[in-house]
């Protein structure tokens, strides 16, 4: 992979200046770009069509304020959400984007509603590599701990965002995962059960064994017993930062999607060291996770890139979206090696096959 870069490569000083006032000024455009298109301006603007709307026209009905129409509409204008055409105001394309795109609509909604308050202690956060920003939320000392309680709009904006980044990607790998007919799959940081739910549905002999914390895994409980597969099922309370915890051995195949994440590098170690312990002979391993430097476009790698400061004030304190590298340098030093990699599997993910590093004809 070539080295990242955002940036054009001449870009001038005075291009350089006006992106740096971007990220200066970034929250106060964040919160009335998201005015706009929460109380409807952009909506407003979009039914208009091509003639636009005065902000007189816009306040006539009471709706908006000219006050609060002019100040917002005008940070609007500077992130070419809109654009003035005769004296009107016009959607532009950033706008049209924001009314559209389901991506940045999640993006918008979990940075504001699980994240905004607390990334004020995001500095602390980093010194310290404790989530001092979770205190917005709730009490807990990781927000894994607290995933289930959290209070709206967050647990909503939460879930919505966990899910459309895995979601997008389970149609596409359930093959990948039954290529060597497993007959027992561990799911680790099964969460509320999609994965298990979708194995189970594909193959009506795999055993499913759940893994994750008791308050997650009641919820995945009624998940199964809702789809009638509770039976077909085991679930492992679990806490995986307890490195005396073995896992259930005897897994043909051991799984993990945006799970590994969630943990610092010397956690992420302990887990791969557990889970290749936990395999059957010539088991394997497969992660999907995101990986920032094996994405195809960069709005993706920024995205992703973008996510780690909420695990470092919100979720963990010590942890990142990583480069498929650590993962690999990781297991390889757990007694893993790396059998195959799939890039560009639904919208930003890759999937690492690993099999213990003494399993031969693998």
């Amino acid at each position: 992979m070539q080295d990242k870069s955002f940036s054009p490569p001449r870009q001038s000083a005075f291009a350089a200046r006006y992106e740096a006032q971007k990220i200066a000024f970034g929250p106060v455009v964040f919160q009335c770009v998201r005015y706009a298109w929460k109380r409807g301006m952009l909506q407003a603007l979009a039914d208009a069509g091509g003639a636009g709307l005065s902000v007189e026209q816009m306040a006539a009905d009471g709706k908006w304020s000219e006050y609060a129409l002019k100040v917002v509409l005008e940070t609007c204008l500077s992130a070419g959400a809109v654009a003035i055409k005769e004296g009107r105001y016009v959607l532009d394309k950033v706008g049209f984007c924001i009314l559209t795109d389901k991506i940045t609509q999640i993006n918008l909604d979990f940075n504001h509603d699980v994240n905004y308050k607390g990334l004020f202690d995001l500095e602390r956060s980093l010194d310290e590599e404790k989530p001092h920003g979770l205190k917005a939320l709730g009490e807990w000392p990781t927000l894994y701990q607290g995933l289930s309680q959290l209070p709206e709009p967050a647990k909503t904006s939460w879930f919505a965002f966990d899910h459309y980044y895995s979601d997008t990607s389970f149609p596409d790998i359930l093959p990948d995962v039954f290529a060597t007919a497993p007959r027992k799959v561990m799911d680790i940081g099964a969460n509320t059960g999609k994965f298990s739910l979708a194995t189970l549905a594909y193959n009506a002999d795999v055993q499913m064994h759940l893994v994750d914390l008791p308050r997650q895994l009641a919820v995945a409980e009624q998940n199964l017993q809702a789809a009638g597969v509770r039976e077909r099922a085991q679930l492992h309370p679990v806490d995986l930062l307890d490195d005396s915890i073995a896992l259930p051995a005897g897994m043909d195949v051991i799984w993990m999607s945006q799970f590994l994440s969630c943990f610092s590098e010397a956690a992420i170690a302990s887990i791969l060291r557990r889970a290749a312990e936990a395999l059957s002979e010539r088991g394997q391993l497969i992660i999907m996770d995101t990986f920032w430097d094996r994405q195809q476009y960069d709005i993706a790698a920024y995205c992703l890139i973008n996510t780690s400061p909420y695990f470092t004030a919100m979720a963990s304190g010590n942890s990142k979206i990583y480069q498929a590298a650590d993962y690999v340098r990781l297991a390889e030093a757990a007694g893993l090696r790396l059998l195959t990699t799939r890039d560009n599997i639904g919208y930003c993910h890759s999937l690492l096959r690993f099999t213990r590093a003494g399993d031969a004809g693998v």
